[in-house]
């Protein structure tokens, strides 16, 4: 029967859906469904809403030719959360659906089905949600501490000495050797203790660099005390890690990030410390008695210990990692004592490691305390998916809802654009992907992700452009061996090139992993730790992101403007910005043949960030080619 009628309803189009994307709590929305050809003018239509109760609307219609258009008005939930709907129709013939094609995206264009079908989503958010104005313009730069610059530390050689003294294993590395990724000659196991020396002095070293890159704002891997060179295993929070520095170090490399108009993001380890740690203290190292040490510490109820003290709670069964019971009132306590003393430095922000192992009541605490000592402070979150939706032990996480995160590690985006340009995924279905997190996301939230395309924990992204294999598949012996061959290295350059451009264009604060810009490579961790080039850079390659940067921070429409995702056959990708007096089009092109493409753009003079070539559009309509995967990122001519 569905032969005999044809249905139409696209999520991320405004004459389909209004308001576009998440509503506020209690806002009016207003759906529409079309049906047209035989049996159209005999149906009726109705919406199903879900959102943990079952209602239904019904619609009116306007009859126009042969096409019926159904309109359904409601008021969405005054709680925060996914509101899922579909339609029925009740045709002559019988019941059919129209509901979401796609079950993971659950946006865009849907489909008439006879069986019930998957839903579309609305995000519900909290309407007093904002988030920091100065990230969503932000250029951001991760820096691993350890590996990023090594400056003059008169400190380093007595903290060395004090590691070897309490029995920590550390191999001092030169800045030009390989990392370690085997165990040392007297240990079973690979251990993290190969360190560079990177310091805070390198970082302040480095600011004239950061800022002609355009930063604006740097985000660093952890920087108090712990054993191992990424310390994600805290020893102490209330420290600075003396191989990175001092506190008054500390002090002078943020008052000096600030001085040029950069901002400073710390990296939030709370969902467990390290077992070498002031709190654990598993080998006795601290003048604190620690929980391992005495169910009488002060500690003690910090962990969750299934048997005192050998058997305890571990983050992913590492025993060097103890988890945490992050509601505990007096760790609660303690955290507020680190956030606030951390502030008073002037720090601007923390991102939050694995926020998706922390409780929604603990990340709520975190945002109002942050809050209450900054409101312009930032809180963004790793989250490696889909943060709207995600399911953890407490059903689905609040991230989104206006009352925890301000934005998260935007992982889907980078995941989406890479399998675009290895051909895993079609133009449409990249554009698809795009348009539909900015659906889902409430706008607040979707303009404070951190728009990555790699980080310390995914293979360098020009290595991954390069058809790096799966990290999972290979030995970190093989790791260390494997190497493109010159030909997919270097289309593999090209397609960072084209990344690159995409990733400037979006909606959100693009974010460089140190060294990527550089040329830098290798597989995964510790592979995509080494340290920064210097003295080895692929110049041309930082003169690109330096012309993406400073497009970027000229260009209204890339600061402000709307975005529109768009495909041109399978293999050309558009990312369309505009404000009402100004336009940006970044296209890439990842075919072996150069692509003839014809945009809507304002009249008026564009030029081509990545070659410097000028266009004149007269008519509103701009034709050019881009050349075999090549890009093109037209700004307004100032």
């Amino acid at each position: 029967m569905m032969e005999d009628i044809t249905a139409k309803h696209i999520s991320t189009d405004a004459r389909y859906r209004s308001p576009q994307g998440a509503v506020v709590c209690g806002g009016k929305v207003s759906l529409f469904l079309e049906l047209s050809g035989y049996d159209a003018m005999r149906c009726n239509a109705e919406l199903r809403l879900w959102d943990g109760v079952e209602r239904f609307v019904s619609g009116s219609h306007v009859d126009a030719g042969s096409v019926r258009r159904f309109r359904f008005d409601f008021h969405a939930s005054d709680s925060a959360g996914i509101l899922w709907y579909n339609f029925r129709i009740r045709t002559p013939k019988g019941l059919l659906y129209y509901g979401a094609a796609d079950g993971a995206l659950r946006s865009g264009r849907g489909m008439l089905t006879s069986e019930v079908p998957h839903d579309f989503r609305i995000t519900v958010y909290d309407g007093a949600f904002t988030t920091p104005e100065w990230f969503r313009n932000a250029v951001v730069y991760q820096i691993f501490p350890d590996r990023f610059a090594r400056g003059e530390h008169p400190g380093a050689a007595a903290a060395v000495r004090r590691m070897h003294e309490l029995g920590r294993d550390i191999v001092v590395k030169r800045w030009d050797e390989e990392v370690d990724y085997l165990p040392l000659p007297d240990r079973q196991y690979y251990s993290p203790v190969d360190f560079y020396l990177g310091n805070l002095q390198g970082i302040i070293d480095a600011i004239p660099y950061l800022k002609s890159l355009g930063v604006t704002a740097v985000y660093l891997n952890p920087v108090f005390e712990s054993p191992y060179n990424h310390r994600y295993s805290t020893g102490d929070y209330m420290k600075i890690d003396p191989l990175l520095g001092t506190e008054d170090d500390f002090r002078r490399m943020v008052d000096a990030l600030h001085a040029a108009g950069i901002r400073v993001i710390l990296d939030g380890v709370f969902s467990h410390t390290g077992d070498d740690s002031r709190y654990f203290n598993r080998y006795g190292r601290y003048d604190d008695t620690g929980a391992y040490q005495s169910s009488e510490s002060p500690y003690c109820d910090w962990y969750i210990f299934k048997k005192h003290p050998d058997q305890y709670q571990c983050w992913w069964d590492f025993d060097t990692l103890p988890e945490v019971d992050e509601l505990n009132p007096s760790y609660c306590e303690f955290i507020a004592r680190v956030l606030e003393k951390w502030n008073s430095f002037g720090v601007d922000g923390w991102r939050l490691d694995v926020a998706d192992e922390l409780p929604d009541g603990f990340m709520r605490f975190l945002r109002r305390t942050l809050k209450e000592l900054n409101p312009d402070a930032l809180l963004i979150g790793e989250v490696w998916e889909d943060a709207a939706t995600k399911q953890g032990l407490e059903g689905r996480r609040g991230y989104v809802n206006g009352d925890e995160l301000d934005g998260v590690m935007n992982y889907p985006f980078a995941d989406a654009l890479i399998d675009f340009l290895l051909n895993r995924a079609t133009a449409e279905a990249t554009a698809s992907a795009f348009a539909a997190q900015q659906e889902g996301y409430p706008p607040p939230f979707y303009a404070a992700q951190l728009g990555l395309l790699g980080s310390h924990d995914t293979v360098r992204i020009r290595t991954a452009l390069s058809g790096a294999p799966d990290r999972n598949a290979l030995s970190r012996e093989a790791q260390a061996v494997w190497k493109p061959s010159s030909g997919s290295a270097e289309l593999g350059r090209k397609r960072l090139l084209q990344a690159s451009a995409v990733q400037f264009s979006m909606p959100f604060a693009p974010c460089i992993y140190y060294g990527d810009e550089a040329g830098l490579t290798g597989m995964a961790d510790p592979f995509c730790r080494r340290p920064y080039p210097w003295g080895h850079e692929d110049k041309e390659l930082i003169a690109h992101y330096r012309r993406l940067s400073k497009a970027r921070s000229g260009c209204d429409a890339l600061i402000h403007g709307d975005a529109e995702f768009l495909s041109v056959g399978r293999d050309v990708l558009v990312v369309r910005r505009s404000t009402k007096n100004s336009a940006a089009v970044t296209a890439i092109n990842r075919a072996a043949h150069p692509a003839a493409l014809e945009l809507a753009v304002e009249c008026g003079c564009y030029v081509d960030v990545i070659t410097s070539a000028e266009y004149d559009c007269t008519s509103g309509r701009l034709e050019l080619e881009i050349a075999v995967h090549g890009a093109v990122m037209l700004v307004p001519k100032v």
